[in-house]
């Protein structure tokens, strides 16, 4: 059994996915705001206890390393690494960047478009700025580094996309600001993902695909990835 954890925005998300099924058992997802220390650990057990999961069934962990929240990338990650500790089997782990999460529900209705359409897919990172990467059409295993990464603001975002006739798909938690500043460019098409509902489950689903693959972390050595400093 795999846990997921993401707590790398005020939206907090846990799951637990069975990787011999391939199926999501179960998922949580809640807006922590700035609650993810006292809420994480308490949600994770009222979700073993409900699914009947003891700790020890636990073969696996996934989590977010961000882009995010300073603080909130870390609280997942420690925990993350508190959970491994305590097992008496180490388990597999994984680290996946927070927009890998993001852009996974669009990733293989992409690869099915005419058009492959890349996928560019965005977090909002306050004061009016954006961090965002581009995945191609179906690479589910695509784990892009800090530098694959850009940050700025909705113009910025909307000026990279220019840069390029590809057709894109522009996925996240849109608002009005970054809405009208790609209103322009014809070969953007936009999808408001709604929130940052089912996080964990997504999450789950391609830490399995990575687990699949041989691609797994030391969870000693998991750290966040951090596009600029504190």
């Amino acid at each position: 059994m795999l846990l997921a954890l993401d707590t790398a925005t005020a939206t907090a998300s846990i799951a637990l996915y069975d990787l011999a099924g391939a199926r999501l058992h179960a998922e949580m997802t809640w807006l922590a705001h700035r609650r993810h220390t006292q809420d994480l650990m308490t949600t994770v057990q009222s979700l073993l206890r409900q699914q009947q999961v003891a700790p020890e069934q636990l073969t696996a962990l996934a989590v977010t390393t961000g882009p995010g929240s300073f603080t909130g990338v870390r609280i997942a990650i420690s925990a993350a690494k508190g959970i491994g500790l305590g097992l008496p089997t180490p388990p597999r782990a994984i680290g996946l960047p927070t927009l890998c999460v993001t852009a996974a529900p669009w990733l293989a209705l992409a690869a099915q478009h005419p058009a492959q359409p890349a996928v560019c897919a965005y977090i909002q990172a306050g004061r009016g700025r954006y961090n965002w990467t581009s995945f191609a059409a179906g690479d589910l295993l695509q784990r892009p580094d800090a530098e694959a990464h850009q940050s700025g603001s909705a113009d910025e975002l909307a000026y990279s996309l220019g840069e390029t006739a590809q057709p894109h798909w522009l996925v996240g938690e849109l608002d009005a600001t970054l809405s009208q500043a790609v209103a322009g460019l014809r070969h953007v098409f936009v999808f408001d993902a709604v929130s940052g509902l089912r996080r964990a489950g997504q999450l789950a689903r391609v830490a399995a695909e990575h687990l699949d693959a041989g691609h797994f972390d030391d969870l000693r050595t998991i750290q966040p990835l951090y596009l600029r400093n504190p």
